[in-house]
């Protein structure tokens, strides 16, 4: 009878013999690759914007635009430390633009949205047409569009930036080109998608894709009316209290392919629900304050606080103020909902 010294000795040999022709054992990993409910690396995590800010004017300081290409502070997950990544799919980063400044123009795979958080004036170029940027509006640059940024007001103007990268990365499908110009030429009047697509018809002799929106800019003004006249007449849902999405206008769908964004309202005094979902959460505070209870932890936040909820971590939102609570948000659920990979439930079921 063999001894389980001899075993263990025959089987790394084994193993050695798998390893030289990059082979390797399904038996000693099966439980760590088929899990009974998600594992993701991210870690929930909160950046808090009285510390971001300071930060924002020290690189402008030190790093030029024509240097950096894009000024952008990158949020770091503490579980995904030297990836650029907030989640295993998503990045996110708070751009800053000087006045007089211009981000040269270049495109990307990666589909990219901005969300403009302070300043206005400043203006994204997204296929040939501007559109100048205030406070809480909802910018969208699907992929391979070329898209540039400039800044002809007299402040600083900073938004957050939230893009599919670590994805396309991870499928290896990430292509970049500069633009041969510094900025591209204007081929559209400013607003032009705007009133060709979002309201409520459509110009029959054009076409557009359905993969992306035909639209550059959701305004903030018009999604927080929405939100109050909604308010006023629903308690909305359960769990996320009133809740739009931004659509794209042809398909119904998500506004970008591979990215959902919300804009949502927790109602004064208000505890929603706990639940969890396959699929990670980048949250901004707008207005007001509120606590996300994340894992059983809450998480205080104010206006500009960025905070992550990782795929299949309970949380539930809470404002115990007078006032409410206003948090943008955008997901990675696009990625997940064609191949029935989403799922949602309460903890408690």
């Amino acid at each position: 009878m063999r001894t389980v010294l001899e075993s263990d000795a025959r089987r790394q040999a084994y193993y050695e013999k798998l390893a030289d022709l990059h082979l390797g054992p399904l038996w000693t990993v099966f439980r760590d690759l088929l899990t009974p409910t998600p594992r993701p690396r991210a870690v929930p995590y909160q950046w808090r914007w009285q510390s971001i800010r300071p930060l924002l004017d020290e690189a402008v300081a030190l790093v030029s635009t024509e240097e950096a290409e894009r000024r952008v502070l990158v949020l770091e997950n503490p579980g995904l430390e030297g990836e650029s990544a907030i989640t295993q799919t998503l990045y996110a980063g708070i751009q800053i633009i000087a006045p007089g400044e211009v981000a040269r123009a270049h495109r990307h795979t990666a589909n990219a949205l901005r969300f403009i958080l302070e300043g206005e004036g400043a203006f994204t170029a997204v296929g040939g047409e501007r559109t100048i940027m205030h406070p809480g509006d909802f910018v969208v640059t699907p992929t391979w569009t070329w898209h540039d940024h400039g800044n002809q007001s007299q402040q600083s103007v900073i938004w957050l930036d939230g893009l599919d990268l670590p994805a396309a990365l991870a499928l290896a499908a990430v292509f970049y080109e500069p633009y041969p110009e510094e900025s591209q030429l204007p081929g559209r009047p400013e607003g032009d998608s705007r009133w060709r697509w979002a309201q409520g018809m459509r110009p029959a002799f054009e076409s557009a894709t359905s993969l992306y929106s035909p639209i550059l800019n959701y305004p903030y003004a018009i999604a927080r009316e929405t939100l109050e006249r909604l308010a006023a007449t629903s308690p909305g849902s359960p769990y996320d209290g009133v809740i739009i999405q931004y659509i794209n206008p042809l398909s119904g769908g998500p506004a970008l392919p591979t990215i959902d964004a919300y804009l949502q309202r927790i109602g004064p005094k208000s505890s929603l629900q706990a639940h969890r979902h396959s699929g990670s959460t980048v949250y901004c505070g707008v207005e007001g304050a509120g606590v996300i209870e994340i894992d059983g932890r809450p998480y205080a936040w104010e206006g500009h606080d960025v905070l992550v909820v990782p795929s299949w971590v309970p949380h539930r939102h809470l404002n115990p103020h007078n006032e409410p609570a206003i948090l943008f948000s955008f997901t990675d659920t696009p990625l997940l909902r064609p191949f029935g990979l989403y799922r949602e439930e309460a903890p408690e079921s």
